[in-house]
């Protein structure tokens, strides 16, 4: 179980590379953030394509059944995957603007730490989880440290500023979206194949809005470490990043995986610190560890509500 914690957690320090590197190549190129979205799908499909053809061929050798190369998909089992694709592809884009707008730290803790709090909110009336008082504590705290770091740099409040906490809010509602209709899910569907789907929505629903943007044409000022940065979203913590966390939660308990991917906003916040000089201050910081704590609690609240546990 050690084994699995360590790689979850190495998965989330690689995906809170994500945003540090992006903050480098928004600062340095006319690369826009809907592009950059979409050349990490590009970049990581051929990837979980070989993953998934892995996953249909074991499926073949264990039933003797046809090899096939994309998978047999019932049109609800379809439907709910291109539903995951179409969240997929709006948060790639509200997620990555906000990180544009008002930096790595406070768009990655807002985007990240409120959809566990919204989710065990959510499961109530969705999915017929009742709600537990300290679920309701744990969502009036993380409003509360969401509202503290909104509130820790208000002095540079602008157009833009507030711009882009919407859109840090827009991908954090479209995350729980994205939660919740998996959780929803029961196809059975495997891992990689679901996540290959997944991605190949999102890059064809990406692909038409950053082409009549004009977003291709930010490319042009890509310089080769530029592009070396883009591949390396694209493989690293896009496609090790999932390969880890996948990988540990074959051994991590549920509740214990949900913790420790809670990591991710705290490792952006440091490295977008200690690398961008990104400051959240005294009202930042104790507003990103009251959310963090309420993001622990909501999500080992919803877990134990789940299985029957008090």
């Amino acid at each position: 179980m050690i084994r699995g914690a360590l790689l979850i957690a190495f998965a989330a320090l690689l995906w809170a590379t994500t945003s540090i590197v992006a903050k480098f190549l928004f600062a340095a190129t006319d690369l826009q953030p809907l592009t950059l979205g979409l050349l990490r799908l590009v970049v990581a499909l051929p990837f979980f394509w070989l993953l998934m053809k892995r996953e249909l061929d074991q499926a073949a050798a264990s039933t003797n059944g046809p090899r096939r190369l994309w998978p047999a998909l019932a049109p609800r089992g379809l439907l709910v995957l291109a539903a995951l694709g179409l969240f997929q592809a709006f948060y790639q884009g509200s997620y990555l603007i906000a990180v544009d707008m008002i930096g790595a730290g406070i768009a990655t803790l807002i985007s990240l730490c409120l959809p566990p709090v919204l989710v065990a909110l959510l499961s109530a009336p969705l999915l017929g989880e009742k709600p537990r008082p300290v679920t309701l504590i744990a969502l009036v705290a993380a409003i509360a440290g969401t509202a503290m770091l909104v509130a820790s740099d208000i002095e540079t409040a602008g157009a833009l500023r507030l711009a882009g906490i919407l859109m840090a809010l827009l991908a954090a509602i479209v995350y729980t979206g994205f939660n919740m209709t998996s959780r929803y899910n029961s196809t059975g569907t495997p891992v990689f194949t679901t996540a290959f789907v997944c991605f190949l929505v999102a890059a064809l629903l990406l692909l038409p809005v950053v082409w009549l943007s004009g977003g291709f044409a930010g490319l042009a000022s890509l310089g080769l470490k530029d592009w070396l940065m883009v591949a390396y979203i694209g493989v690293v913590p896009t496609c090790v990043g999932y390969v880890c966390f996948f990988t540990g939660m074959k051994t991590t308990p549920a509740t214990l995986s949900s913790i420790i991917v809670t990591l991710e906003p705290l490792f952006v916040a440091l490295l977008a610190w200690l690398i961008l000089g990104e400051i959240l201050g005294v009202t930042g910081i104790a507003g990103a560890i009251i959310l963090t704590l309420a993001v622990i609690v909501a999500s080992a609240s919803s877990r134990n509500a789940s299985t029957g546990k008090e």
